[in-house]
């Protein structure tokens, strides 16, 4: 039986999208198939010129495939790991688009080098995957209730089964550990996505909050972070392309999450095979401490305080 495709993707025509880390991987395959599909995509992106580029190959791919009837696509600087960038971008979008129908909050990082920080002081896949994220959600969750039928669409990983969450060293300021601190931004990410699933319901808010994850996928996060060990983190970033899914393949399940009619808040998708690395898209299933309320409420708690954005 043939699974889920970007095809069955519906008319997206009259909804503004926006995906943050929209200029390579699985964001850019994403905006590319908002836009084919008619929607007037945002392409938030700290390299605008990379964004830039990114935005000719959208076009040139709209243009192909749906004969200049795809969406408009604009490119905006947006830095998740700076606080001052996240507001400076979210107050001139709300005052832009008053109705926002669709966030992908896609950008992300994995660093294996030395412990690294925000430009806040946050320990940097906190600060960025995360963190960067909960504000910039809060800041325009006004404009995404005002459009009908609005979802926020978190991107997890299947790191967040083996991560913890350490409440009293959150930013991994003591033994740091590159892989950990990775693994916990996306447990952090994921909890996010949980708690606000279950805040926005008891707001009745009609803002929808869903989860995806791209299984192991062929993006140039990988080949980044292993640049610094050389000759041999080359060659660890190069076999391990060869267990990976393609860039397209693992785009879909948040592109599933983004736009299939029906779906709930809080729903999870993921690859359905081999331990959820890949294949099709499928349901996925959350960590016990990702879906525990009592992890969900002390995250958001700490999020409030840590960004300054406080919401439901």
């Amino acid at each position: 039986m043939t699974g889920w495709t970007a095809d069955r993707i519906p008319d997206q025509h009259g909804r503004i999208a926006v995906v943050t880390g929209a200029n390579s991987g699985l964001g850019l395959v994403t905006a590319t198939e908002l836009a084919r599909h008619g929607a007037h995509v945002v392409l938030a992106v700290r390299d605008t010129a990379a964004g830039e580029e990114a935005a000719r190959s959208i076009r040139g791919a709209v243009e192909e495939a749906a004969h200049r009837i795809g969406g408009v696509v604009e490119v905006r600087e947006l830095d998740l790991a700076s606080l001052d960038s996240v507001r400076a971008f979210a107050a001139r979008l709300a005052a832009e688009h008053p109705a926002i129908d669709l966030l992908v909050n896609n950008a992300g990082l994995v660093l294996l080098g030395p412990r690294r920080t925000s430009a806040d002081g946050f320990e940097l896949h906190l600060g960025t995957n995360m963190l960067g994220h909960f504000a910039l959600t809060g800041l325009l969750l006004g404009n995404l209730a005002a459009a009908p039928e609005s979802r926020v669409v978190g991107l997890s990983s299947i790191t967040h089964k083996n991560a913890h969450l350490d409440f009293d060293d959150l930013m991994f300021e003591r033994d740091y550990r590159a892989a950990p601190a990775y693994g916990r931004s996306k447990l952090a990410t994921t909890v996010f996505g949980v708690e606000l699933d279950r805040r926005l319901r008891a707001a009745g808010s009609p803002v929808v909050s869903v989860l995806a994850h791209p299984g192991l996928t062929r993006t140039n996060l990988t080949p980044r972070a292993w640049e610094h060990r050389g000759r041999l983190g080359r060659l660890i970033a190069s076999l391990g392309l060869l267990v990976t899914q393609s860039v397209r393949q693992g785009a879909l399940p948040q592109l599933r999450a983004a736009t299939e009619p029906g779906v709930r808040g809080g729903q999870f998708f993921g690859p359905s095979g081999l331990w959820e690395t890949r294949g099709q898209v499928t349901e996925a299933r959350l960590s016990r401490e990702a879906a525990d309320p009592a992890v969900g409420k002390r995250l958001w708690a700490a999020a409030e305080e840590l960004t300054g954005v406080s919401y439901l």
